[in-house]
């Protein structure tokens, strides 16, 4: 199996409460072979427990990457998906586990991907969620929906190490898919930030009213999915509007 595109898949953990759920999720990855755990704010850790908790995968937790906000975690991946339960305003493209790994296994030969968990108790805040281009669940009882954070982790990791096996029998010939470019989480929001100041500039954005523009914005392009040619585009154009506007920063 050609494990390329595991080595190239994240697991974010974001404001984890509780360090044994760190430990516990290290070792969901370790057996499914995936080696990239990024830690957002944890309460606490490094932590014995959760090195207990991973039974092993210690060598996981002590190449864990820690970070003070989510944009930072994410600065560098080329496709990020939140996972969540509940029902959100303005839906993000809604993948099962099974399809996220088909897609996960493509879109890591473009660059890094990054699947993201929020709290135990409250999950990811819509705000995170603007930050990925696609929303992952999984299935479960409507009566009891709730999975331990490890859990998820796990049947996460399990579809991905079965998505990359499929990939690498049906690469007969070894080739590999188009590079379109991919642009990163951080060039992304670059644009993002361009885009809402100069709706600003020419008067169509309030930023004291802004209600849904700019997450509306975000799921546009986020099913677009621009390239970098297209991005430089993108910028180019806005630039462009801000001097024809008398509000070019440079």
């Amino acid at each position: 199996m050609n494990s390329s595109q595991l080595e190239r898949v994240r697991v974010v953990l974001v404001d984890t409460s509780h360090p044994g759920n760190i430990g516990a999720v290290a070792r969901a990855m370790w057996t499914m072979g995936l080696t990239h755990l990024a830690l957002v704010r944890p309460k606490r850790f490094p932590s014995a427990e959760a090195t207990a908790r991973a039974a092993g995968a210690d060598a996981l937790l002590y190449e864990a990457a820690i970070f003070d906000s989510l944009p930072e975690a994410l600065a560098d991946c080329t496709w990020v998906v939140g996972t969540t339960v509940r029902s959100r305003h303005l839906e993000l493209p809604r993948l099962a586990p099974r399809a996220f790994a088909a897609q996960a296994v493509r879109e890591a030969r473009s660059g890094p991907v990054a699947l993201v968990f929020g709290r135990e108790q409250t999950g990811l805040s819509n705000e995170e969620l603007d930050q990925c281009q696609a929303i992952a669940t999984v299935a479960s009882n409507p009566r009891f929906g709730s999975l331990n954070l490890a859990a998820a982790v796990q049947i996460f990791a399990y579809e991905l190490r079965l998505a990359c096996t499929d990939a690498a029998e049906r690469a007969e010939d070894g080739s590999s898919s188009e590079d379109r470019g991919a642009i990163t989480s951080e060039e992304l929001e670059g644009l993002y930030g361009h885009l809402e100041q100069t709706l600003e500039d020419i008067g169509y954005h309030d930023p004291d009213r802004p209600k849904l523009l700019m997450r509306r914005l975000r799921r546009l392009f986020g099913r677009a999915r621009p390239d970098r040619a297209e991005l430089n585009i993108l910028r180019g154009i806005l630039a462009a509007t801000q001097r024809a506007a008398g509000k070019s920063r440079g």
